[in-house]
């Protein structure tokens, strides 16, 4: 956090006001307090002493520390699309991420600790659900913020627009790594590179270890967009080996290589996203010819005198085409986002074409409501359909359908104020064709109602 000091000192020839706090993330890594050691440059909020704790003895070095705290109600309706009396069920999970970080000019010791409930579901209890007591995030990092860091040890991750790697915030215990990341900053650019394993979450205490059978390596280039180019890029390779994949077409050692580009911004009322990847490797002695393009484009607009975005989302993924034919299809996402498609998680992104129209309104004192419609379709008639966590749902069959559903979102949130929101979010899920030819195939209804606290 030296950088925040060093502007200090340049900011001392000039008058001072109090300066914003940075935005709270869902890493909480980056959020840079060093301004606190400045008086002046406080608004004499509750929470900038716990922010920052000067440590006199140290010199420079200060304490940080902070909290989420999560309450989740969850409930669904033919879950999996299937008319059994366990498909109807519903829970309430709880969670809180307290964290401290000794902070000093290079170098900074970070912990974040996990504690994460479930309660009440009749459909059974799972790692991704509870885990009573665990380190989330544990790492050390030398070096120059913004400049050249080294970072070891157990930490989340998010890169790009999180397709492919991110924290998976959205269920009740987000994924983290045992990694080393090295960063390298030059003007607009930044380089990562990163070797490590996901972490393998388990319901005790303190019992989470790295996944033995999965290893991620990863080089990462982006060029940040500015105001007089407001067109970002993304350059990367990403490498997974797996020694229990697992797919329709069978399951195997597997060895995938992701290379990938993203162009993204924004200017003039205009933002978008677009991403290709490609996939090559083996599994199970086949070959991997894998791919995907994504696309998200909006348009800000004004609504009865509200300030609006109406958005449009577009997928192809991948599918295996036949099985035992040389060749796995399979697109692979690896550590994509929680809730990929929406807060009822029904579909994870693979062997898939959707299409995803939404609008966004701002509402007055903090309110917003958001309002999508997702179509799904199979993208190789010859692959099934997948969760979020990669495990089929719905194996093809002998269906020649592809058309596998429609899902109507609605969330209405309220930002109470930097610390605290609530949202409410409901989701329907009308069967298609494909479901209707291969088993059940129950329309699924959702609702969650969710309250987060933060500091």
């Amino acid at each position: 956090m030296g950088s925040g000091l060093r502007l200090l000192r340049l900011g001392a020839l000039l008058p001072l006001v109090a300066q914003e706090p940075p935005p709270l993330t869902t890493t909480r890594v980056d959020e840079d307090y060093a301004y606190l050691a400045e008086p002046e440059l406080r608004r004499g909020a509750w929470w900038e002493p716990l922010a920052f704790v000067p440590l006199a003895s140290a010199g420079r070095a200060w304490l940080g520390t902070g909290l989420e705290l999560r309450l989740r109600h969850e409930g669904y309706r033919n879950d999996g699309w299937s008319p059994a009396s366990g498909a109807d069920h519903d829970y309430v999970w709880w969670r809180a991420l307290p964290y401290v970080a000794l902070n000093a000019p290079e170098a900074r010791l970070f912990t974040q600790l996990l504690l994460a409930g479930e309660a009440g579901d009749e459909a059974g209890t799972s790692a991704h659900d509870e885990d009573r007591a665990d380190l989330l995030q544990a790492f050390a990092e030398l070096g120059a913020p913004r400049t050249l860091e080294l970072r070891a040890g157990r930490q989340l991750l998010s890169f790009g627009s999180e397709r492919l790697i991110g924290p998976r915030h959205g269920p009740n215990v987000p994924q983290a790594f045992d990694a080393a990341r090295l960063a390298r900053v030059r003007g607009r650019w930044r380089l990562d590179a990163l070797y490590g394993r996901p972490v393998e979450p388990r319901t005790g205490t303190f019992d989470d270890r790295s996944d033995d059978e999965r290893a991620l390596w990863l080089l990462y280039a982006t060029r940040a967009p500015s105001v007089g180019e407001p067109l970002g890029l993304d350059l990367y390779a990403i490498g997974l080996h797996d020694g229990e994949a697992a797919y329709e077409a069978g399951a195997g050692a597997e060895r995938r290589t992701t290379l990938g580009a993203r162009l993204f911004g924004a200017t003039r009322g205009w933002d978008w996203n677009f991403e290709l990847f490609a996939q090559l490797g083996s599994f199970a002695g086949d070959e991997i010819r894998a791919w995907s393009l994504a696309s998200d484009t909006g348009r800000a607009l004004e609504l009865a005198g509200l300030p609006a975005r109406l958005g449009l989302r577009a997928d192809v993924i991948s599918g295996d085409d036949e099985a035992g034919d040389g060749e796995l299809g399979t697109f692979n996402p690896l550590f994509p986002k929680g809730k990929y498609f929406g807060e009822s998680g029904l579909l994870g992104p693979y062997n898939l074409i959707d299409l995803h129209p939404s609008l966004a309104l701002e509402l007055q004192r903090g309110w917003a409501l958001e309002l999508g419609a997702v179509l799904f379709w199979r993208e190789s008639a010859g692959d099934g359909l997948y969760d979020s966590g990669g495990n089929l749902v719905r194996a093809s069959g002998a269906s020649s359908e592809r058309f596998a559903g429609t899902q109507l979102d609605a969330t209405l949130a309220w930002q109470v104020d930097r610390h605290l929101d609530l949202a409410l979010s409901g989701s329907f899920f009308a069967s298609g064709t494909f479901l209707e030819d291969t088993g059940p195939s129950e329309d699924v209804a959702f609702l969650s109602l969710e309250a987060r606290f933060r500091y």
